[in-house]
């Protein structure tokens, strides 16, 4: 039966709340796997749903991988691999396409429908960097009636110019481009901190990879990786996200830890000119009670800039701001639409055009029965029923729990009235 989280409003959020590791660094890890024959230790990785998922979608494409205990999981090749991935598996995640570039290099073929994931993300993300990519290192690239199918005798290294910046195409095509011959050049790049990470293990396990984390990346390929250790970074959507809440809340005080503060100085610029009182630590954020939150106009960019993943939690923020703040959301398409779920608690919204909308504040919220549309909004949610006045359910959580570990017990453990129920 599908799972609701019950939220009674209004309470005093203080103590501490660790962050996991990141989801976006986790994912990346699992399709690693397909490109060595050796073991692949994973440590500090997040009970998710998404991470659930590529260990079934790993199972399922021929390796062994143990359950996950205390964040540590070890991946094991086992039989020949799979080239088709399931469709089940596909539509449920997005970052399954991630595992399109290894599955390639290994096998030389793969067949994959279309990948699906969170409403934001299904049919709306196109893969076209990550084709265009393999089309250029040599592969051919087959659109069928519900599938594509990708082949290539041996990939070959390739200069490719991202014309638009993408997180999940630069990863995809660094780890493709390990096994291909050859050297890769990758320009454009993305520069989000899971990006070195990565690049930072392969590395380690035998890899040839120059200048990840600035926008130009070199690849040398190499006839085959080896196994390691890879610990997962702190998540720092969930840190921004956690000390949005504490912010919009402003009841207490609330420390954040096992984080990298350094990984959210957007965040913390904008803090500074919102009046949020913040104090950052090595690994920790502390937010006290603010005397007065200022509204702030605010835009999304890629990384180093204000990311998409928080937007949806600074627009709560906001509803508790004095003044108007516009915020335009210009990376993804649909992403400000539960502002309309936001309005139905109370909240003064106008939403200028699908990219950009007003919001005027403060403004109190109300309880109420919602429906979570995706990861980030859903989230976002959260935070705004936590400081509603009165009850509010939650409905389609696994949403929620794709990106966030034991949501409720966590939040149990800083004051809020949260629970998880059938």
């Amino acid at each position: 039966m599908d799972k609701k989280f019950i939220i009674n409003g209004g309470k005093s959020l203080s103590g501490s709340i660790q962050v996991k590791g990141a989801k976006n660094a986790a994912l990346k890890i699992f399709p690693v796997a397909l490109l060595t024959e050796e073991p692949i230790k994973i440590i500090n990785l997040p009970e998710i749903q998404d991470c659930f998922r590529a260990q079934e979608m790993l199972k399922a494409l021929g390796h062994e991988v143990k359950e996950i205990k205390n964040g540590e999981t070890q991946i094991q090749f086992k039989s020949k691999t799979c080239v088709n991935l399931p469709a089940d598996l596909v539509n449920k995640f997005r970052a399954s396409i991630m595992f399109v570039g290894p599955l390639l290099a290994r096998c030389q073929e793969v067949k994959f429908p279309h990948p699906g994931g969170c409403v934001i993300g299904a049919g709306t993300r196109p893969i076209d960097f990550f084709l265009d990519g393999f089309s250029k290192m040599g592969a051919k690239i087959e659109t069928l009636e519900n599938h594509y199918k990708i082949t290539a005798r041996k990939l070959k290294g390739a200069n490719i110019f991202f014309p638009k910046i993408s997180t999940t195409g630069t990863e995809s095509l660094m780890m493709t481009a390990c096994l291909a011959e050859g050297v890769t050049i990758l320009k454009n790049c993305a520069l989000e901190p899971e990006i070195p990470a990565l690049a930072e293990f392969l590395n380690s396990i035998g890899a040839k990879i120059e200048g990840a984390g600035t926008s130009t990346i070199k690849i040398a390929g190499v006839k085959k990786l080896g196994g390691g250790e890879y610990k997962i970074i702190p998540d720092r959507i969930e840190a921004g996200t956690f000390a949005m809440m504490a912010a919009a809340s402003n009841s207490g005080k609330v420390i954040i830890e096992k984080c990298e503060p350094s990984h959210l100085e957007a965040l913390w610029a904008i803090f500074d000119k919102i009046g949020i009182s913040y104090k950052l630590g090595k690994d920790s954020v502390e937010i006290s009670p603010s005397k007065k939150i200022l509204a702030q106009d605010v835009a999304t960019h890629e990384y180093p800039g204000f990311a998409t993943d928080l937007q949806s939690s600074y627009t709560v923020l906001m509803t508790q701001a004095y003044g108007s703040s516009l915020i335009h959301e210009t990376i993804f398409d649909r992403r400000l639409l539960f502002t309309d779920l936001l309005t139905q608690m109370g909240a003064n919204i106008i939403m200028a055009d699908p990219h950009r909308i007003v919001v005027s504040g403060p403004s109190k919220l109300y309880g109420r029965k919602l429906v979570s549309p995706d990861l980030r909004a859903g989230m976002a949610l959260i935070t705004a029923a936590l400081i509603a006045q009165g009850k509010t359910e939650i409905n389609n959580i696994y949403q929620i729990e794709r990106g966030y570990e034991k949501l409720a017990e966590r939040l149990e453990g800083i004051g809020a009235d949260i629970k998880c129920v059938v």
